[in-house]
């Protein structure tokens, strides 16, 4: 016997239910945590930049050692001077063993498992209650996937995103990622990171250029993306699977074609 064709709302930027749509097969895909959070930190790892002091650090110094005899430690010292420099053991002194630029940080995922992940993320956004266990908040009896109108996609306004968003009960989770911002913890605050913010919904359109991108840009934690460039790193940031995601209805047809 064959199962029962899957649908979903369309929602209006009014938050009216204007159509149902089916949903597309590659949200049936099975649920695989292990395979998403392997290709999440694969992703991560490649980012990673080559860093390492100068072969230099901490040996730029004119020194000499006073030998024994004079009942004080026998490292090197300054030639002008007496403190002691560059061995490890002293302060001040070189590194005894500095990260090194040639470190491959670099991880492999096959191609195959990179596909599943990216499906099986995708199949945990259309799952209510893997997006409520991933501590995202909205309100009403919405249905998963969330699908809107294309018209989404044409609003350039800050103001006209955020209505559209609330309009289906979506506002809590904006102000969750707003007032849960922080200031970070260690030096990254010296970093260029100094603030650490809670991730909000993904909005997924069906065109690279769509107005949506500049209106949704000063969101906090809100991120716009094309569905072409659907990764599991989006769908599922630090691999936890679930996040809360808006697609417009162009943008879920073309998910159907994969």
């Amino acid at each position: 016997m064959a199962s029962k064709e899957r649908s979903t709302n369309v929602y209006s930027v009014k938050g009216e239910v204007v159509r149902s749509i089916a949903v597309p097969s590659a949200f049936d895909t099975p649920y695989r945590p292990d395979i998403i959070k392997r290709a999440v930190v694969a992703s991560e790892a490649n980012k990673r930049q080559a860093y390492g002091p100068s072969k230099r650090a901490g040996m730029r110094h004119a020194v000499s050692t006073w030998g024994k005899g004079r009942g004080v430690a026998r490292v090197q010292r300054l030639s002008q001077g007496r403190n002691a420099a560059e061995s490890p053991n002293n302060v001040t002194g070189r590194r005894a063993h500095p990260p090194v630029p040639e470190k491959d940080w670099s991880k492999k995922v096959n191609q195959k498992e990179r596909m599943l992940a990216r499906l099986s993320a995708l199949a945990a956004v259309g799952d209510e209650e893997a997006v409520r266990a991933r501590g995202h908040l909205f309100e009403g009896e919405l249905r998963f996937p969330l699908v809107m109108e294309d018209s989404i996609q044409d609003l350039a306004a800050t103001s006209d995103v955020v209505e559209a968003l609330a309009s289906i009960g979506l506002d809590d989770d904006l102000r969750r990622a707003k007032e849960g911002r922080k200031i970070r913890p260690g030096k990254g605050t010296m970093r260029n990171r100094k603030y650490r913010t809670p991730r909000s919904l993904l909005l997924v359109v069906s065109e690279k250029d769509a107005p949506v991108f500049r209106g949704a840009a000063n969101l906090l934690g809100v991120e716009v993306t094309a569905v072409e460039s659907l990764n599991s790193s989006v769908l599922a940031p630090g691999g936890s699977p679930g996040r809360l995601t808006v697609f417009s209805e162009s943008a879920l047809k073309r998910i159907g074609e994969w």
